[in-house]
């Protein structure tokens, strides 16, 4: 028989964890956590969270916890969000949503400009003093995932363009959904944020949810030889908006 939670365990625990109820059950927010980073040479302290989907919907978390080691997570996904500043209570807040890119975020891929997406906008957040960087772990190639992802870079090979590759693989262009990360944005800070994309769609996600968004954050990426293409597809046929002649997108 599985031996029951240790209660010191148990109460170290049950305070940081949030309960947000949704429509299809809860997310459990655990955090804040204590996370320095390496960033551009620089160890910067952010604050960071990690949350769960689950159906159940209880708030005696020792039930949740118990389940954890049979639950097999790591061969699912959790999405998290590293916080900077008094982002609760501060009047001015930039926060950035960002969809995981296994190839660009690991391995520094230029086919895209993910990565350096995550690193300016982590130093645009410190930069400024409060902010969020949400990131999104089920939206890996516009939330095809990575083995489709794997299949869409043979077709773009081959001559496709992004939304080509995916759709030729019967997906559509762009699937992801941004629901979750506004519960939790909604759990984490009350007043309104200026959200750091080009990205109408995820502009609009906040808006129609009822957020209060203050503004909108340009967010040029790493244009290259090597994602010129990948960029100008974005403009051309996903809708992401060109600010100035010659500059390209971010997601």
């Amino acid at each position: 028989m599985k031996q029951g939670l240790n209660s010191k365990v148990l109460s170290v625990l049950e305070d940081k964890i949030q309960l947000i109820r949704t429509e299809k059950g809860a997310i459990y927010l655990v955090g804040p956590i204590k996370l320095p980073v390496n960033l551009y040479g620089e160890t910067v302290e952010f604050k960071w969270y990690c949350w769960l989907n689950c159906d159940e919907v209880t708030e005696d978390f020792e039930r949740i916890i118990d389940k954890l080691s049979s639950s097999n997570l790591a061969e699912l996904q959790q999405s998290s969000v590293l916080v900077y500043g008094d982002f609760e209570y501060g009047e001015d807040a930039i926060i950035r949503m960002h969809s995981i890119c296994h190839t660009g975020d690991i391995f520094g891929s230029k086919r895209c400009d993910c990565g350096y997406q995550l690193k300016k906008s982590m130093k645009m957040i410190q930069e400024h003093g409060t902010g969020s960087l949400f990131y999104l772990a089920n939206h890996e190639g516009r939330g095809i995932g990575l083995f489709s992802k794997a299949m869409a870079y043979v077709l773009q090979e081959n001559g496709y363009d992004t939304v080509e590759a995916n759709e030729g693989l019967g997906f559509v262009d762009d699937s992801r959904n941004y629901s979750d990360a506004i519960q939790v944005l909604k759990a984490i800070r009350q007043k309104p944020v200026t959200l750091m994309t080009n990205n109408p769609k995820k502009l609009n996600a906040l808006k129609e949810a009822g957020l209060k968004v203050s503004g909108r954050q340009p967010l040029w990426g790493d244009i290259s030889e090597y994602n010129e293409k990948y960029l100008q597809t974005k403009i051309n046929k996903s809708g992401h908006l060109e600010e100035d002649e010659g500059a390209c997108p971010n997601d």
